[in-house]
């Protein structure tokens, strides 16, 4: 049985070996698709010939080889995932979108907490100056004088504005990090913008002041984006803390961190994009529509980057 078991193995053995040594020494860039594909082939049936030569052939000195030979192949994959530039690009190619997905609902809980805020502040402070007064008293007196504090933008350097936009950084974190007080935290800082922005919008409707609207659209959609998924990330960990489920709390609490981490190092190129945008774009004496338009595009983006399929999956049934 061992002759006619290594008759029939024997080259993809040393196939497998050749393709290893290469990888090792260059990692899997060095290879062709084709040959990643036979790479990934050869390795999952050579694992399966390890398992065989265990139980059946029983030959201590091919059990040996090809336990070492699997072992390299398997290092040679993992230095090829795990290291470089490459890491960053799998982890925002691949895995924050499907981290996303995973985590939808509390995004979404993010998400809604802040829009029933914002929907009842900007109907109640439509018809009611009083109420605007309660949330932000200096500046709704500035949107009803159509004092347009915006431009204080423009009259400093773009490059340091952009900088020092550290109020939706600021936010992002908070509702992260306030996760840890049972959810609850992250629930207030969520309605607390929420009344806000619903506040301001609202004045503005009243008051017919369009010029802060203008200015906020285009860095906005991709900031408040960023502080649903953080408010997601902080529910994440309220949850676990709250409702472990059928885990120890310090179990459900590093499973649920874990994500919750992934999601705000997501977080960090959007604000770090909305903060170019607020510098440049939002304060330009440009077209409206142009700054609709940017609006527009970066939402049609976003839902394009994180609803788009894992192509790991397709990549792995090739194989």
């Amino acid at each position: 049985m061992l002759k006619n078991f290594l008759q029939s193995r024997l080259e993809d053995w040393k196939r497998l070996e050749e393709l290893t040594a290469r990888a090792s020494k260059y990692r899997l860039t060095n290879l062709t698709s084709e040959e990643v594909q036979e790479f990934g082939r050869l390795y999952r049936r050579t694992a399966a010939d390890l398992a065989i030569a265990r139980e059946e052939v029983r030959d201590r000195r091919l059990v040996n080889y090809l336990n070492h030979l699997v072992g390299r192949a398997h290092g040679a994959i993992y230095r090829s995932e795990s290291s470089g530039f490459g890491v960053f690009v799998t982890f925002f190619r691949y895995e924050l979108p499907a981290v996303f997905r995973k985590t939808f609902a509390y995004t979404l809980t993010a998400f809604l907490a802040f829009f029933f805020a914002a929907a009842f502040a900007f109907v109640a402070s439509y018809f009611s100056d009083e109420f605007a007064d309660r949330i932000n008293a200096p500046l709704r007196a500035k949107i009803q004088a159509h004092q347009n504090w915006t431009e204080s933008v423009n009259d400093a350097n773009p490059v340091v504005t952009t900088l020092i936009q550290s109020n939706n950084i600021r936010v992002t974190f908070f509702a992260f990090a306030s996760g840890a007080l049972l959810g609850v935290g992250t629930l207030l800082i969520m309605f607390q913008n929420g009344l806000l922005l619903g506040m301001v919008m609202g004045q503005c409707l009243k008051y017919s002041f369009a010029k802060v609207p203008i200015f906020v659209c285009a860095h906005g959609v991709i900031e408040l984006t960023a502080i649903f998924i953080a408010g997601g990330a902080g529910f994440l960990i309220g949850k676990a803390l709250l409702i472990p489920g059928d885990l120890r709390r310090i179990d459900a609490l590093v499973a649920n961190g874990g994500l919750a981490i992934k999601l705000i190092l997501g977080c960090i190129p959007m604000l770090i994009i909305a903060g170019i945008i607020e510098g440049f774009l939002s304060p330009a004496h440009v077209s409206a529509w142009y700054k609709y338009s940017v609006a527009i595009a970066s939402a049609i983006a976003m839902t394009a980057y994180f609803l788009k399929p894992d192509m790991r999956k397709n990549e792995e049934a090739k194989v």
